[in-house]
């Protein structure tokens, strides 16, 4: 299998599963790879052959843009670096849950939660530990002799009760033999991979650059006015666009640039990740624009922008100009 064949069966399973996709990130390096939504839904999902390929930078975009957006950042792969990927398991990179596309199907399109975790040491289940303790009650069994069943330690068992801990795979199945009842707890896998860190936690290396303004690049100098409007701006290194700008009521994809043709491209693709995202779309023209929009996002000269002097008046321009384009 290539690369190209598992990003159709991704986008395949995904479209069986009801979900409307944007057009693929044809950029390098990307942090995702296509967008993909249904009802409330939002999917970043990048495609890796080989999920180790993920690296700490990439993972760390994928999370921030996923919190910005609302949504989830998944990793859909074929092998680790060592092995291919099981079916109906989940393995962590960076904290960005990776499955494979069985498993994608199996949950999406099934609505059938995979069981089994991989970590460092083989393959775990969490256990639904109220369960596990009322049927060893209703079996009169101390936590003593039931660890003595299945060869582990009686503070062991305890803690599967108490906290969920997750065991290995043979020791539910012992424990399932033992009591006749299913005591493995299914993984939700967007719960698993929406939980969001706040982004000024772990980000404390990007604050050194700001303590040389005079060597700001004019692109940062228009996310500095951008700022400056009341948006709090996540800048990005590896998406279509320069930076997620946010502020209570909006969220707009930023492109920041001078003219060319790569512009053009490039507003098309964050156009069609706009509407899935339900984004606003600006780019940002250092100099002269030769359009005023292209689709669904507005280009807006800088001196333009320089114009502008709050969130809401950005809004209302855009809203215009896209009124205007619209009616052309």
């Amino acid at each position: 299998m290539t690369k190209e064949v598992l990003i159709h069966q991704i986008i395949d399973v995904l479209a069986r599963a009801g979900f409307a996709l944007s057009d693929r990130c044809n950029i390098r390096p990307r942090s995702f790879d296509v967008a993909a939504r249904k009802d409330d839904t939002l999917l970043l999902c990048k495609v890796l052959f080989n999920i180790d390929g993920l690296n700490e930078e990439t993972a760390r975009e994928m999370k921030y843009l996923a919190e910005y957006l609302g949504g989830s950042a998944i990793v859909v792969g074929a092998k680790t670096r060592d092995q291919m990927l099981e079916d109906s398991v989940v393995y962590m990179r960076y904290d960005i849950l990776a499955l494979n596309v069985q498993t994608l199907h199996d949950y999406f399109v099934e609505n059938v939660r995979p069981l089994v975790s991989a970590a460092p040491g083989g393959l775990y289940v969490s256990i639904e530990g109220d369960l596990l303790k009322k049927a060893r009650i209703d079996h009169s069994m101390s936590l003593g002799t039931l660890a003595s069943m299945v060869g582990v330690s009686r503070r062991t068992i305890s803690k599967y009760e108490e906290e969920g801990m997750d065991a290995s795979i043979d020791v539910v199945i012992q424990l399932e033999d033992i009591f006749g009842v299913e005591l493995a707890k299914p993984i939700d896998i967007l719960k698993s991979c929406g939980s969001r860190k706040p982004r000024k936690k772990t980000e404390p290396e990007q604050k050194e650059p700001k303590a040389k303004p005079s060597k700001l690049l004019p692109e940062d100098l228009i996310l500095n006015t951008i700022s400056m409007l009341g948006y709090d701006v996540l800048p990005t290194a590896q998406a279509p666009f320069k930076a997620i700008s946010r502020d209570k009521s909006s969220v707009i994809l930023t492109g920041v640039s001078e003219f060319n043709t790569t512009v053009i491209k490039r507003a098309h693709l964050m156009s069609s990740i706009s509407f899935i995202t339900e984004t606003q779309s600006v780019f940002i023209i250092n100099g002269r624009s030769k359009l005023k929009s292209v689709e669904n996002t507005v280009l807006i000269e800088k001196k333009e922008l320089d114009r502008i002097s709050d969130s809401q008046e950005l809004l209302d321009f855009i809203e215009e100009r896209k009124d205007t384009h619209s009616e052309a």
